[in-house]
């Protein structure tokens, strides 16, 4: 896990990390955004510092394979074949949180969630 919105492209044709971006790269960071941006914690960017000291995403988001590499990811697949905008939101850095802190992910997301909405 992580906290973090994560768009395509996930992959590049070399099948390493490196920013692939896809024909409507600015629409994707604007839907990213749009979503970080309400999200204090995923904004500032290094929202999993104990668990992932390294990992660092400006404004809480990142293009897929930059981040790391998905082979025939779904998102990708979407975008490709159904022009389906389809954009992955990591909600913490705990893969499975308890049920009792569901609520608590509910507050941390549910500005960002209806700002997603309004993009549409």
């Amino acid at each position: 896990g992580s906290l973090v919105v994560n768009y395509p492209f996930d992959d590049d044709e070399q099948g390493i990390a490196i920013y692939s971006k896809s024909p409507d790269d600015a629409v994707f960071q604007q839907l990213a955004l749009a979503y970080s941006k309400e999200n204090a914690k995923m904004y500032q960017g290094s929202p999993c510092k104990d668990m992932y000291p390294t990992e660092y995403f400006p404004h809480g988001i990142t293009n897929g394979a930059q981040w790391y590499n998905v082979p025939g990811g779904m998102q990708d697949w979407n975008y490709l074949h159904t022009n389906c905008f389809e954009v992955t939101i990591e909600l913490g850095c705990v893969k499975y949180p308890k049920a009792e802190e569901l609520p608590k992910y509910w507050e941390q997301n549910r500005r960002s969630l209806l700002q997603f909405m309004k993009q549409v």
